[in-house]
């Protein structure tokens, strides 16, 4: 229990020190933003700080920080250190940096921005994997509050039925202007996301429940080493490509710099947070992460999240999960579909003021997810993550890029390049190693993740070397 309080303390104050460092390294001015400037009623609106903070903290959260921190408890409390530090040190400068570049050009999206500071080639790439991991994301976070939906409903064994409600849901949040739908229920079910991790937090310290310390032995049931599985199943609450995808919309809606600190720093914070305390609250419930994997395996992550409210909180937690496990999810899924259509457009340079253009994008992108509901959740979760992780890694090279062109001092890039560099050793090994990617042994995935690592971090410092004599 010391190490799980001492996690939040080192969250907390990590907001006041590390944040601030972040924040002076991009350096925020009174120029006027997008959401002021080119102001368009649909996606260029501007929000209340707290408005676009709760909007924020739900685009990256959802569900994401509760499924993937129950998933990361099965390895033990050692990932309590990938959430607090991987948040801190990578997160947080993944997600403040991507919101405020992309504020720099208009709320431009992840794969333009790749474009303009590493080349052509690589904003293709990253055209590709941001619209593929969005739909992902939007047909995982279909699939499982349908589920659970079906499963507290008398209509059972329907789960089809409530697919189609959701996407239909989707389809008008994915059209409609930011501020009917998004920026007006969002802020309730931020609210609801953050009462369920209190409540669960109250749960393990009243409820009389034990949380080990952190170790750094590996507890997982089935045998999965910590590296890199557990680096790819806790992306949520540490670090997440999928928050670069959210970010830009964002960026479209802050009235000042200066508030970017609080709503994009501040979400990550606030969403790791959440993490820890799903991560101790699915290992004290259950005992052993034994226990844990088989709850996971038999119900699914919405069934398991809901056994633990319900344990802990009673009726009371019983409703909170179905509010929070079925808007929660949903309310990730949608903005993945928006950012979806913004990322379409901007390859296809349609306007996306008039209603049919979005329609136009919106349909093709949904009929897609409709047809992956019918895959099994925990394959589509696996290449999600790993997709994940990956832009999540490409967006830290890309913040570095923008760091080296535009500061006079190379060492700012450090910031971005040192959690990339890890990122690339992560994504290069999982991918290596993974079944579902090449299925290498150990003795071959290792060192390769640690060469291709190494020989990102090589080229990054002649690209620093270059700079430095460019400035003298």
């Amino acid at each position: 229990m010391i190490s799980l309080i001492i996690s939040f303390v080192v969250l907390i104050i990590s907001y006041r020190t590390y944040a601030v460092i972040t924040e002076k390294v991009f350096g925020p001015d009174d120029r006027e933003t997008p959401a002021i400037r080119i102001s368009d009623g649909v996606d260029f609106v501007p929000m209340k700080t707290w408005k676009a903070f709760l909007v924020e903290f739900l685009n990256i959260a959802g569900t994401g920080p509760i499924f993937g921190a129950l998933m990361g408890a099965c390895f033990g409390p050692v990932v309590f250190l990938w959430i607090v530090f991987g948040g801190i040190l990578a997160g947080g400068v993944h997600d403040y940096m991507t919101g405020m570049i992309s504020e720099r050009h208009d709320g431009a999206s992840v794969a333009e921005l790749s474009g303009i500071y590493l080349g052509k080639p690589v904003k293709w790439i990253m055209r590709i994997f941001s619209v593929v991991l969005l739909i992902l994301t939007g047909t995982v976070f279909v699939t499982s509050p349908a589920a659970l939906i079906d499963r507290l409903t008398p209509m059972q064994n329907d789960t089809m039925f409530w697919v189609i409600i959701i996407l239909a849901y989707y389809v008008l949040a994915t059209l409609l202007p930011i501020d009917k739908v998004i920026g007006r229920i969002y802020p309730l079910f931020g609210a609801v996301l953050l009462i369920m991790a209190i409540g669960i937090m109250a749960g393990i310290l009243f409820g009389g429940y034990h949380v080990p310390e952190i170790s750094f032995r590996n507890m997982h049931p089935e045998g999965l080493p910590i590296w890199p599985y557990m680096f790819v199943t806790v992306a949520c609450g540490a670090i997440s490509g999928f928050h670069a995808t959210q970010a830009p919309m964002v960026s479209k809606c802050i009235q000042k710099e200066s508030e970017g600190r609080r709503v994009f720093y501040g979400a990550m914070i606030k969403e790791s947070a959440v993490a820890l305390v799903w991560a101790a609250g699915g290992v004290a419930f259950y005992g052993v992460t034994g226990g844990l994997q088989n709850a996971i395996t038999a119900l699914g992550q919405s069934g398991t999240v809901y056994e633990i409210s319900v344990g802990m909180l009673g009726s009371f937690g019983g409703i909170l999960a179905i509010v929070g496990v079925v808007a929660c999810p949903i309310t990730s899924g949608d903005t993945a579909f928006r950012s979806a259509r913004l990322i379409l457009a901007e390859m296809t340079h349609l306007n996306q003021k008039p209603i049919k253009n979005r329609l136009v994008v919106t349909i093709p992108l949904l009929a897609i997810a409709a047809i992956l509901t019918q895959l099994d959740f925990n394959v589509l979760w696996r290449y999600f993550s790993w997709s994940n992780q990956t832009l999540a890694m490409i967006t830290l090279w890309m913040i570095t890029a923008y760091l080296l062109k535009n500061k006079d001092n190379m060492y700012y890039s450090l910031i971005s390049a040192v959690p990339a560099t890890f990122m690339s050793a992560v994504s290069m090994t999982y991918i290596l190693i993974a079944k579902e990617g090449l299925r290498l042994p150990k003795a071959v995935a290792y060192p390769a993740g640690l060469v291709f690592a190494c020989a990102c971090f090589s080229f990054y410092i002649a690209k620093a070397g270059k700079r430095r004599r460019e400035l003298n």
